[in-house]
């Protein structure tokens, strides 16, 4: 610190003053930032940020120590202590290409960086602020401001980031004032790079804005005056309130029709915009992945990969499926299988928007649906879990627990077969693929004729005995061997079941009566000694679907009136006779290995749709003068003047009552010469066609899905005019070729009459190999933050 002088000041004199005596004293340079601090009673200092107030106002007393400081040559203020990835000594003599400099990633911090990259940038507001303009603009008093610190924070790291003197800079105390202001933006968790691009050019506007006090106007109607008129006035009004850098170069002009439906009155309003929003044009199609169980025993599985109606119902999939297997969708049952077991069984008419893309879901074959006669069959349609018997964690053992494990069955079973006995083996056939029959040498020697006795027919959790013959494959029902996960704990019924005395075949299963939970309740159930009777119509499970459980909780609802049935092991048999590999393999249709390539959509066809009439929702109605009603207008916007820097954020996330989803489609941009002539209806100065046409200069990315993602930034220098691709700390040179993929969000255009205005530019050159240490990825998948 310089030695201390004194200097005499009245109570009237600004703090201003006292800024420009102190720096003649010091012989600071014009060319210098600077600021003052204030020394309290405390021996603490405070910043003087508004020089504009008297020595007064400012409460500055006889006798106290102001300090002036000024900003180093880095960006950095000496009162700071610096945020640079590298030390002080490593980055001391660094000299690198001014604007060419990471943002260290603090945790989930890339969409800000990512943002920060993109409007650092802008070529006119990056000049504003490296020549100090801003100083003499600040808004202290504007209560919808945020005191100056925002534009203030804003403008070190600009300084620190086109200083040249830094490799990477670490926006800490940006962050801080971002969520001081902005609570949603505390914390370090995931959000997205154009809200906080929003918030952060509303902020710089009013901590910015020129206009001290903001006066009171009325919006008024077109009331069928010329729209050069009303449009005119609108943005003169607007200026009236908002007169900023931000709205010199982000700010446009629309250009709104409401028509009633009723009285076909006509509303005409013209409104300033900072950015558009346009939509992307949505498939009506969708691609679901299932897996396909046959009836016959012998076949795995298949994964298929299908295009159905976006709005379509269940029907629809299996109609779809059925062009893929040849099997009729009438033979077909849809069922979301989850922890092992059926979460829920679809009806034909329900809505496939109740399928998220990340459900398990299996479609069986079953019987198709008895016809009407005397010799007709009825079929009932079994779910079939598979459970394992292991010693529960008990003090002494003596307990043990059911365990589930696999995919669940849905079986079709003749209604005059449905017995213990026949059910035992119509399961043992449609688990042959992976389940091995007890040999010969395992089996007791014993009367055959004992064992069709009817009277050994074992009770429900009991071994079923009798024939060995197999039912044909007419009867073979679907089976599951898709790997299941982790086993769930189910139940903790009593020891194990007895074997019947009498049998002389060794069986490898019993056979439970369980709840749609998996665990037992044989209360929905009437017991005989020849059979089960089940409380249910015939093909109940095809027709009546429902919420079988819930994912979140172990306790689930009461089970509907619709039969289940466990196979429950014994470990030692499982072990012997059940081939888990095998169950647990399946194939891939040849449709799963089609790519399905969406069809790429012009960036002309995005503002096409954004200037597309279309009918409000009904949550948000228009009042009509004229009806005294609210309305379901019909809506237009228009282009009517659009501003020096043109924000395009692409509305790639999707939110619906039933759905959000990102859309990955490939959006084609020009670099240059991307022409708006088409779609501004102001009358247009045909002397000067550069109003109308943009060159991109920036690119905000997002990889990933909803639930996770990265941001980075492609960038045009405003010096060199080579372009940069800023992945949080790491930069590197790219050509323009690499730019357009499916990950851009956000595009940043500048017109090219503004271009031609600022300081030319040298042409922009293809990097060496030697000097990018990355390069962008060439697919829309990225490291998750």
């Amino acid at each position: 610190m310089d030695t201390p002088c004194t200097a005499q000041f009245s109570h009237t004199d600004s703090v201003d003053l006292v800024l420009r005596t102190a720096r003649e004293q010091f012989l600071v340079s014009p060319q210098e930032e600077t600021r003052l601090w204030v020394k309290n009673a405390e021996g603490s200092f405070e910043r003087l940020c508004n020089t504009r107030v008297t020595v007064l106002d400012a409460a500055l007393k006889t006798g106290q120590l102001v300090v002036m400081e000024t900003r180093n040559k880095d960006g950095t203020w000496p009162s700071a202590q610096p945020h640079t990835t590298k030390s002080a000594s490593e980055d001391e003599n660094f000299q690198g290409q001014p604007g060419i400099c990471g943002l260290t990633n603090l945790g989930n911090t890339c969409f800000m960086n990512s943002a920060l990259q993109c409007l650092s940038n802008v070529p006119q507001l990056t000049e504003y602020f490296l020549k100090n303009r801003y100083l003499e603009e600040l808004n202290f008093c504007n209560p919808l401001g945020m005191k100056g610190e925002i534009a203030e924070a804003y403008a070190d790291l600009v300084k620190q980031a086109w200083s040249g003197h830094h490799r990477s800079i670490v926006p800490h105390v940006f962050k801080t004032k971002v969520g001081h202001f902005a609570s949603q933006f505390l914390g370090y968790q995931q959000h997205d790079s154009q809200e906080l691009l929003s918030f952060l050019l509303d902020g710089l506007h009013e901590d910015l804005n020129r206009v001290k006090k903001k006066e009171y106007v009325e919006l008024c109607d077109a009331a069928g005056r010329p729209d050069q008129e009303v449009a005119q006035e609108a943005w003169q009004n607007h200026k009236r309130r908002n007169d900023s850098v931000i709205v010199d170069t982000f700010h446009g002009l629309f250009k709104s029709t409401l028509v009633c439906p009723d009285c076909g009155n006509v509303s005409v309003t013209f409104d300033p915009f900072c950015y558009l929003s346009v939509p992307l044009p949505v498939s009506h199609k969708r691609v679901m992945e299932v897996f396909f169980v046959s009836m016959d025993p012998r076949r795995k599985p298949e994964q298929h990969r299908l295009v159905v109606p976006k709005k379509g119902k269940i029907s629809d999939l299996c109609v779809a499926l059925a062009k893929h297997t040849g099997v009729s969708p009438e033979r077909m049952m849809v069922a979301d299988v989850f922890s092992h077991r059926f979460y829920k069984i679809y009806q034909l008419e329900e809505s496939l928007s109740s399928i998220l893309d990340r459900d398990d879901i299996f479609i069986y074959e079953v019987s198709g649906r008895s016809a009407i006669g005397e010799n007709s069959r009825e079929d009932v349609v079994l779910p079939i879990y598979l459970r394992e018997r292991t010693p529960a964690r008990d003090y002494n053992n003596s307990y043990y627990g059911l365990m589930l494990f696999g995919h669940p069955l849905l079986v079709s079973v003749p209604r005059d077969r449905l017995s213990w006995d026949a059910l035992y083996h119509i399961l043992l056939y449609r688990l042959s693929r992976y389940v091995t029959r007890p040999s010969s040498d395992d089996e007791d020697d014993g009367d055959e004729k004992d064992l069709e006795d009817k009277d050994n027919i074992p009770k429900p959790g009991h071994v079923a005995g009798g024939s060995s013959q197999d039912p044909g494959p007419e009867q073979a029902g679907p089976s599951s061997g898709v790997a299941g996960g982790s086993r769930a704990p189910v139940d903790n019924s009593a020891g194990p079941s007895h074997w019947p005395q009498r049998a002389r075949r060794k069986h490898l299963f019993t056979l439970q009566t369980v709840n749609s939970n998996g665990t037992s309740d044989r209360s929905t159930f009437n017991e005989d000694t020849h059979g089960v009777s089940f409380s249910c119509e015939p093909g109940l499970g095809r027709r009546e679907g429902g919420f079988l459980g819930s994912r979140a909780h172990d306790h689930l609802p009461s089970p509907p009136a619709q039969p289940y049935i466990a196979i429950d092991w014994e470990p030692e048999m499982k072990k012997r006779y059940y081939d888990e590999v095998e169950a647990e393999g399946y194939v891939k249709h040849d449709c799963v290995g089609y790519v399905l390539k969406k069809a790429p959509v012009r960036l002309q066809e995005c503002i096409e749709l954004f200037t597309t009439v279309e009918t409000l929702e009904k949550e948000n109605p228009w009042y009509c003068p004229s009806c005294k009603q609210h309305q379901l207008a019909t809506k237009k916007l228009d282009l009517w003047m659009l501003p020096e820097t043109l924000i395009i954020h692409l509305k790639r996330f999707s939110y619906t009552k039933f759905s959000r989803e990102k859309l990955d489609t490939l959006v084609e941009f020009p670099i240059r010469d991307l022409d708006f002539s088409e779609f501004v209806i102001k009358p247009q100065n045909e002397s000067a066609p550069e109003l109308y046409k943009y060159d991109l200069i920036a690119v905000s990315n997002h990889y990933g899905g909803l639930r996770d993602g990265h941001y980075t930034t492609f960038a045009c220098n405003k010096d060199s005019g080579q372009w940069h691709y800023f992945d949080d700390s790491s930069v590197s040179p790219v050509t323009e070729n690499q730019i357009e993929s499916k990950a851009a969000y956000v595009l940043f255009y500048q017109r090219q009459d503004v271009a031609r205005r600022l300081q030319p530019q040298p042409a922009s050159s293809d990097p060496p190999a030697s000097l990018g240490s990355s390069s962008p990825p060439n697919s829309e998948f990225m490291d998750v933050n």
